[in-house]
């Protein structure tokens, strides 16, 4: 008997629980003790905040119409939050100009001392017409960075659209709002902070960006992101395979670079480095 779409997420959500739950006890969570920890995760992280793009924009090019003459697609629902996501990632408003969340991230680096070198090169490298993997390289991205990063760009270069947006929702939209709680609760326990510090000052840009995508992804974001997976795959059994197989990679290759970025953590303690709060 053929599920329907409510009862095919179910069993999808049902599918990717370990998976979720794997990465909502990550030890990578527990890693902070310095301001270089933070620094570290940065470095690597900034390249998944910059790919998300790059999905984001697949399924713009796929979902809404922005060929010439003009016409409808036949995803209303999906058509919408993507333009939605689209408004707030690319243009968002901070303070009182507009600014893409990448480039606002790239700004809260800035503020707490955390280099943009790599990723400011990988980004040069594509302006003067390098393929991504060669970007990847010739910058120097940390290599969790460029698996991560490729293994993105594989789901994109399939151009099955139903398993790009499940890799869009199950490994980024749905994911985030969890993942960036656990770093409010250590930046609200002073983890990295102390009163009336210069290093408190130079997060408020971070937590700004951690905060506004908790409110969107969480409240808005999210469950339009269940509704588009359900709306491209329909009752067609076999898209909903290929979108939990995709989805399951994402998760894979988010968990593979935490890892990497634990284990960068890792070796960064056999440095003499202060620690901030003790």
């Amino acid at each position: 008997m053929n599920l329907s779409p409510d009862e095919q997420l179910q069993a999808l959500a049902e599918r990717l629980r370990p998976l979720y739950d794997r990465l909502a006890n990550h030890p990578l969570y527990r890693s902070f003790e310095t301001l270089e920890h933070l620094h570290r995760f940065m470095e690597s992280h900034v390249f998944a905040v910059w790919d998300f793009m790059s999905l984001l924009k697949a399924l713009q090019r796929a979902l809404t119409g922005i060929d010439l003459p003009w016409l409808p697609s036949r995803f209303p629902e999906s058509r919408r939050l993507i333009n939605e996501i689209v408004l707030g990632e690319e243009s968002d408003i901070y303070g009182t100009r507009a600014i893409s969340h990448f480039e606002l991230y790239l700004q809260a680096m800035r503020e707490s001392g955390a280099s943009t070198h790599t990723i400011d090169t990988l980004i040069q490298q594509l302006r003067e017409g390098s393929t991504v993997s060669a970007a990847l390289a010739l910058c120097g991205a940390p290599e969790h960075a460029q698996r991560f990063v490729q293994t993105t760009f594989q789901i994109i270069e399939r151009g099955e659209i139903h398993a790009t947006a499940a890799a869009f929702t199950f490994g980024r939209e749905d994911l985030i709002p969890e993942m960036f709680r656990g770093f409010l609760r250590d930046l609200d326990a002073g983890q990295y902070t102390h009163e009336g510090s210069q290093i408190h000052r130079s997060l408020r840009t971070l937590r700004w960006y951690f905060d506004r995508h908790i409110e969107v992804d969480g409240e808005d974001h999210g469950p339009m992101a269940l509704r588009m997976i359900s709306e491209l795959c329909g009752d067609d059994a076999r898209k909903w395979t290929e979108a939990a197989e995709a989805a399951e990679t994402a998760l894979r290759s988010r968990i593979a670079l935490w890892d990497g970025i634990a284990t960068s953590l890792k070796q960064s303690e056999t440095e003499q480095r202060p620690v901030l709060v003790h």
